[in-house]
């Protein structure tokens, strides 16, 4: 704990000396203007010369921020690496509004501000500090006047103490301007409410587009490998005795799987930081039979109750791709989940509103999966982002599934 402690203060007395470092060039400027304005005897001619360059030097650099507004990720970057402020609590990008400008302005002079007298006391007192401390021995006699007193007794014992207590100021003068740094950086550094507004509304997009992504690639892949699996079993068990079948559930595997390479394409594309995406459309309505024969194909007897092609092809394409994952969803988990039972399939729709349904038997499973369960939360996100409803569940023996969508909801 000591170690850790004694490394911050190091870093904070370097992060100080920066500061004091950075001062110097608005310190060179404001003499010479001091120089030329108040005294004609030249640069560095006076203390009050001097301590008017240091106040005159402040405000130059607060004026540069304004000028400079990369100035804020440097000093974000010097309070955290020095100063060990939380990233979390610190700003990332440039000073965009004036308001972010001024609150860096003002924790810039202030850093320099504390940087400039740190340095100068640790130039200045550490010397002064080791002639005090030395003179009962060495006998040197002060060229200060008013240290007359302490070259004679009985107060010459009194300039150890004083060079110790010098040091002593010294170092709590260190502290307290690291502390108050570290304190102020926060407030002074941080994002902005507009900045904190638009990080979340970022959050929130990036967060929506991996849920968008793990909710296609559960629902195509999921799919494709539970349809697969189910039509590869029904072959193996009819392969001696229904020729037929078997090859029908191997090509409906074939064509299962292409389906799902085009679409796994189409996701990963997405997440492809160079290069352009597949241009693989994303399956809507118009493919429902297409689904409806696979799932056939593994084993299960779908009824399939839905308008005319030409009225699913007017869906808007938004509404057709989610419903087409709607139901690609439901026959998964007939299949997953019942086994080879039945499946009513009803699709109703009219000017304002499409309704799915997919109902089934209940059954016991035949293996209980570990896992899982992302299926209907995913149809119920995708029914919400069309404004619309699903909900699902048993009764009598019956377990259904229905979305209500309306056409105008994307």
């Amino acid at each position: 704990m000591n170690a850790l402690t004694g490394g911050r203060a190091r870093l904070r007395w370097v992060h100080l000396l920066l500061g004091g470092a950075l001062l110097m060039p608005y310190y060179l400027l404001a003499n010479v203007l001091v120089s030329f304005l108040i005294t004609a005897r030249g640069i560095f001619s006076s203390t009050g010369a001097t301590f008017l360059s240091f106040a005159v030097a402040l405000p130059l650099a607060a004026v540069s921020t304004a000028v400079l507004p990369q100035l804020r990720p440097l000093e974000c970057a010097a309070a955290r690496t020095l100063l060990r402020v939380p990233e979390a609590e610190l700003a990332t990008g440039t000073a965009g509004s004036w308001g972010s400008r001024g609150r860096t302005a003002a924790y810039y002079g202030l850093h320099l501000a504390a940087g400039g007298v740190v340095s100068g006391m640790s130039l200045a007192a550490p010397p002064f500090a080791l002639f005090l401390m030395t003179m009962p021995v060495t006998g040197v006699h002060a060229p200060w006047t008013w240290l007359g007193p302490l070259e004679h007794t009985p107060w010459s014992w009194l300039a150890p103490l004083a060079g110790a207590a010098l040091l002593l100021l010294v170092l709590a003068t260190s502290w307290a301007a690291g502390a108050l740094l570290s304190r102020c950086a926060p407030a002074l550094l941080g994002p902005s409410t507009a900045e904190r507004i638009a990080a979340a509304e970022e959050r929130a997009l990036r967060l929506a587009l991996r849920n968008r992504l793990a909710r296609e690639l559960h629902d195509s892949v999921g799919h494709a490998l539970s349809a697969v699996t189910l039509q590869a079993g029904a072959a193996r068990r009819v392969f001696d005795s229904d020729p037929t079948f078997a090859r029908q559930a191997l090509a409906a595997i074939e064509e299962t799987a292409r389906d799902a390479v085009g679409e796994l394409d189409a996701v990963l594309g997405l997440l492809r930081e160079e290069g352009p995406a597949s241009t693989a459309p994303a399956p809507t309505l118009a493919a429902l039979g297409a689904l409806v024969e696979r799932t056939r194909a593994a084993g299960s007897t779908v009824t399939l109750a839905a308008p005319d092609p030409p009225s699913l092809e007017a869906v808007p394409p938004v509404v057709s791709r989610e419903a087409y994952r709607m139901v690609q969803e439901g026959l998964t988990n007939a299949l997953r989940h019942a086994g080879h039972v039945p499946v009513s399939l009803h699709l109703a729709l009219d000017e304002e509103v499409l309704c799915v349904t997919v109902e089934n038997p209940v059954a016991e499973r035949a293996a209980r999966r570990t896992g899982g369960g992302r299926g209907l939360p995913g149809i119920a996100e995708r029914a919400r982002l069309l404004r619309g409803s699903a909900e699902w569940g048993e009764r009598e023996g019956v377990w259904r599934l229905s979305a209500r969508l309306p056409l105008g909801g994307g």
